[in-house]
């Protein structure tokens, strides 16, 4: 992959590890990953700061730490996962990442505009082993299911039924479920059972159904 390691990127993971991220490997990603090809060039001098940026249709790069931590979240399963499901690409930062930690990654997005250049930063990043799909992302990916873990990048108000679904038998969906107050939660499938561990407070743009051209 041609990506390398950058001295704000190492900076910045520098500081997520000071805010409690452990684990080496996604500290390692974010810091070689170049934020600034995922924001617009007015907002570049903003991209090593650990907030969360407006990347235009309404929609926001999440926060470096939030994506730490779901990823983070991701790669504490019993079984180490190689298939994830992404609901919501928008600007492809998450995408990014995962696609540097998991085998394949397949990610939904709902706004046409923002999977176009979502695509084209992982063409430019040398990352070839992601799928992308224009749809409704509370739908999942039923076709691709099952799959090892999912996160979802945008609040559901209530949890939506179809993902639980299409995880593997260890799988886990990692989502923040809420409104005005949101909680990031972790939902394990245990031999056929859903366990549900509430992780922290978060603040994401709502997921919203359907899909727009």
């Amino acid at each position: 992959m041609n990506i390398k390691s950058t001295r704000k990127g190492t900076q910045l993971a520098a500081l997520l590890a000071k805010e409690g991220i452990k684990n080496t490997r996604v500290l390692d990603v974010i810091a070689s990953t170049p934020r600034e090809l995922f924001v617009s060039d007015a907002l570049r001098h903003k991209a090593y700061e650990n907030t969360a940026l407006p990347i235009g249709q309404g929609q926001t790069i999440s926060q470096p730490y939030t994506v730490a931590k779901m990823t983070e979240l991701l790669l504490e399963q019993d079984i180490q996962p190689n298939t994830i499901l992404e609901i919501g690409t928008g600007s492809g930062y998450q995408t990014a990442i995962l696609a540097q930690l998991f085998k394949s990654v397949f990610s939904v997005e709902r706004i046409k505009a923002l999977q176009f250049q979502a695509k084209r930063r992982m063409n430019q990043l040398d990352l070839h082993n992601v799928k992308m799909k224009h749809g409704d992302g509370w739908q999942g990916w039923q076709s691709k299911a099952p799959f090892d873990a999912i996160i979802v990048t945008a609040a559901a108000a209530n949890l939506p039924e179809s993902l639980p679904l299409q995880l593997s038998k260890h799988g886990r969906l990692v989502v923040p479920v809420g409104e005005k107050t949101q909680a990031l939660k972790c939902i394990d499938n245990k031999q056929g059972e859903w366990v549900q561990t509430a992780i922290e407070n978060v603040k994401f743009v709502p997921l919203i159904a359907g899909a727009l051209s």
